[in-house]
């Protein structure tokens, strides 16, 4: 795997396991109600940055459309896990961001 690959394929597994972590955390918060939105992103931007991972590690020719789509509900997940206070929403956002910018430069 070339290097840019490898480097996104971390960033993106990286936020796949700070997403699931803040899935999980958040079905533990009191008002889960506030919750379900950032709950469902996610789990959708854990599975998609999963996916993502594995297509670096095959250098799909579909790359950089899969990039693209990571890249919006990447952000989505940040923009949604920034609205929380909680310390597992701030670091989901955080790994977002990153895994965002990676795919961004990917999908170039």
């Amino acid at each position: 795997m070339h290097t840019e690959h490898q480097r996104c394929a971390e960033a993106c597994y990286q936020c796949a396991a700070a997403c699931e972590h803040c899935a999980l955390s958040c079905l533990q918060e009191e008002n889960i109600d506030m919750m379900r939105e950032c709950i469902k992103l996610d789990v959708q931007c854990a599975a998609l940055c999963r996916l993502a991972g594995q297509f670096m590690a095959l250098e799909s020719k579909h790359l950089p459309s899969l990039c693209r789509i990571c890249v919006d509900v990447c952000r989505a997940c940040a923009e949604e896990c920034s609205r929380h206070q909680h310390q597992h929403c701030q670091q989901c956002a955080k790994r977002c961001r990153a895994c965002a910018q990676a795919c961004l430069q990917m999908a170039a």
